[in-house]
């Protein structure tokens, strides 16, 4: 489970960074105001709870930096960050030259690689001669994880979808069927009795609108026969099981929370916006397929009602 915290605003992620620091520093952090901090959100002195470790614990001053951004998917890599540490670091040469920073912490709700990760600290020691550590996206959803009081305390909870599910099944049906070159021929062997219900009914039922069929699940439609060979394909069986198990955990979900959603295409796009902000970087290139198998799930009613 991870919080979309691109969806919080800059103070209220500045909020979860004190509560984080609350817990792996101490409770005498101080948070500053917003507005002009002089590169500071917060800053703590003394001797840390259990930051870098409980046997090493930094002791003296110790600055925080929250950097927060709306975009999904953003990296620490990006070149607006770039231009935003070069600047941080900048206003802090003069906590550095009024021996006012020891150590210092940059929070971020980037992904941060294994290999941007040295770059920006070394950038930062060349610059500050200080010791520092760069927080990700990554490690602040473990500590949410390991902390739940600060999730319960900001009030996170909010952030998750209500049709949250097992999205990691959906995520390798989606990559494995991007990879074949399906055969026309082969379209017209694996076929499904679809007249369950006519979709013109199947929509009324479900409050999906018509502006939305016609508009974006018909365009979905086009790959429904690649999509039925892939899934009754006798050689994958566990293809099948991945497909199973995920209309079945979407389903009851549905089934569950279905008076939160005024229509169904609100259900889709939240489903949509559930698996892509957990598989951003997997399903980057290959997003649409996600709403793809979606429409093809209802259109085969095997999400939504049928009478």
């Amino acid at each position: 489970m991870k919080y979309p915290l691109n969806e919080l605003s800059s103070g209220e992620f500045e909020n979860v960074v004190a509560s984080i620091c609350e817990e792996i520093l101490g409770t005498g952090i101080i948070v500053f105001s917003e507005g002009k901090d002089g590169g500071r959100d917060a800053k703590f002195t003394g001797r840390a709870n259990s930051f870098p470790s409980e046997a090493s614990p930094w002791d003296g001053k110790i600055i925080i930096q929250a950097k927060h951004t709306v975009k999904i998917g953003a990296s620490c890599s990006d070149s607006d960050f770039s231009t935003t540490l070069k600047k941080e670091v900048l206003s802090i040469k003069d906590l550095k030259d009024d021996e006012k920073l020891d150590y210092y912490f940059i929070f971020t709700n980037r992904k941060l690689s294994g290999l941007q990760d040295p770059k920006i600290e070394d950038f930062i020691t060349d610059e500050l001669d200080v010791e520092n550590v760069v927080i990700g996206e990554e490690r602040i959803q473990k500590w949410l994880h390991d902390y739940p009081s600060i999730v319960k305390k900001n009030n996170l909870s909010r952030l998750l979808l209500p049709l949250e599910f097992y999205e990691e099944d959906l995520k390798i049906l989606i990559t494995r069927f991007s990879e074949i070159d399906f055969d026309g021929e082969e379209l017209q062997e694996i076929t499904r009795n679809n007249d369950r219900i006519p979709i013109s009914e199947k929509n009324d039922l479900n409050k999906l609108s018509q502006d939305y069929f016609n508009s974006i699940f018909k365009k979905s439609m086009n790959d429904f026969s690649k999509i039925e060979t892939f899934i009754k394909n006798p050689k994958n069986r566990e293809i099948q099981n991945f497909y199973d198990n995920t209309i079945d955990d979407i389903q009851s979900k549905i089934l569950v929370k279905r008076s939160e959603f005024s229509t169904f295409e609100e259900i889709i796009e939240y489903l949509y916006d559930f698996v892509f902000q957990n598989h951003s970087d997997e399903l980057k290139n290959d997003r649409r397929l996600i709403r793809t198998f979606l429409h093809y799930m209802y259109f085969h009613c095997d999400i939504g009602v049928m009478e």
